[in-house]
């Protein structure tokens, strides 16, 4: 398989990548984010692109060949109002997506949403990631999948790039450590997302949202 990592260098990014590159049925990897991901390995391809609400136009050829799409982008909605919320979710997810769909409608395109998204709900940030999720379902791909994880914790020392969220696994790190060991089909982890991820682009999945156990139940 050829597959497109949107965000590979944020902490559910590195995650996946590091599934993918160790997949034996996976030929290539494209990585596209706003900064490198630091890994060098003969299957990747690491571009970084300083506007990502459209494809880089010298990597538009390779989209055709591609298989899958992953994608890992996100922001928080702290602090931020829901125009500019909407426009770094909405807006960005469903350019590129829509770009990818134009030039390869039988691509296989997985977007982590989160927990509790639905177009009806009061929050802001799940009503937002529940239209874009409805969006996505609507374009011509092969399939589109929306995982709602809740917490995931990182498998092999994955940090996020934001430094809130680092403050929060450092602090957690004792109780997820506990829950690893305890209780490890309870607990997602960046490994078992990007196994799940490459279940759905290898074998396809029932239902086009996994809830978080659906998501363990396919990173098996």
């Amino acid at each position: 398989m050829k597959i497109l990592i949107l965000g590979a260098a944020g902490m559910v990014g590195q995650g996946v990548l590091r599934e993918c590159l160790a997949a034996p049925d996976v030929e290539r990897v494209i990585a596209l984010g706003r900064r490198p991901t630091g890994v060098v390995h003969p299957k990747l391809v690491d571009r970084v692109a300083t506007r990502l609400d459209r494809l880089p136009e010298d990597l538009a050829p390779d989209v055709e060949g591609l298989d899958a799409c992953f994608y890992c982008l996100g922001v928080s909605s702290g602090g931020l109002d829901e125009a500019s919320y909407r426009k770094l979710t909405f807006d960005l997810t469903l350019g590129l997506a829509r770009a990818l769909s134009e030039r390869n409608p039988r691509l296989t395109f997985v977007y982590v949403s989160g927990a509790a998204t639905r177009v009806d709900s009061p929050m802001m940030w799940a009503r937002v990631k529940g239209e874009t999720e409805a969006a996505l379902f609507a374009l011509p791909f092969k399939a589109a999948y929306a995982l709602r994880p809740g917490v995931i914790a990182p498998a092999h020392g994955e940090r996020s790039g934001v430094a809130a969220y680092r403050a929060f696994y450092l602090l957690a790190a004792p109780v997820l450590a506990g829950l690893r060991t305890l209780a490890p089909g309870l607990l997602l982890t960046t490994e078992t997302v990007g196994r799940a991820m490459l279940r759905l682009a290898r074998e396809g999945w029932p239902t086009p949202v996994l809830e978080k156990a659906d998501i363990l139940k396919a990173g098996r």
